[in-house]
């Protein structure tokens, strides 16, 4: 029987505040994610959620990608396990700073509303998804609406919009997901 593993790390206490129970919201916001992706594993696997402030998220970009400045989130694919492995394998990490996404959700939905979202973007990115292309942002903010829609959070693009009907072809993302 397969799994998926959640592991939520919080480095700043700040994200007990205001979220009610940041974990759950976290699980529960990667499981629609990956339920709205299709991925269903085939062996345990495992994501890693950590919750930490923008100088973290400010190094991890610099570090990662070459931008010197923080952002909401980050996520990082991890590898396929090896024969070697206790039949394991990390799916990846999805890494969230506490003061742009309370900056934005001031500005958008409520705080829990967002960080909802921004996992659910996060664990895409980690499925598959990409938002580059005018037709893979497409895919992916369709993904997104339906698995918010999953977890009863309203549509981050058209706040009090009920859900578009979806297609399957909606859902897909261009990369074969592994």
């Amino acid at each position: 029987m397969s799994r998926l593993v959640i592991e939520v790390a919080l480095s700043d206490p700040r994200w007990r505040e205001g979220f009610g129970n940041v974990e759950a919201l976290c699980r529960s916001a990667a499981v629609a994610a990956f339920a709205v992706a299709g991925l269903a594993p085939a062996m345990e696997q495992e994501l890693s959620i950590l919750l930490t402030d923008d100088a973290e998220l400010c190094r991890l970009n610099r570090q990662f990608c070459g931008i010197d400045k923080p952002t909401n989130v980050l996520a990082f694919p991890g590898e396929d396990a090896g024969e070697d492995t206790v039949g394991s394998n990390l799916l990846g990490d999805v890494t969230l700073g506490f003061e742009t996404v309370c900056r934005e959700a001031r500005e958008r939905e409520t705080a829990a509303d967002h960080l909802a979202h921004l996992v659910v973007h996060g664990c895409l990115h980690l499925a598959g998804y990409d938002h580059h292309e005018v037709a893979d942002a497409a895919r992916m903010e369709a993904a997104e609406i339906a698995a918010l829609a999953r977890l009863g959070r309203p549509n981050p693009y058209n706040p009090g919009a009920a859900a578009p009907a979806l297609q399957a072809a909606d859902l897909v993302p261009r990369q074969t997901v592994r």
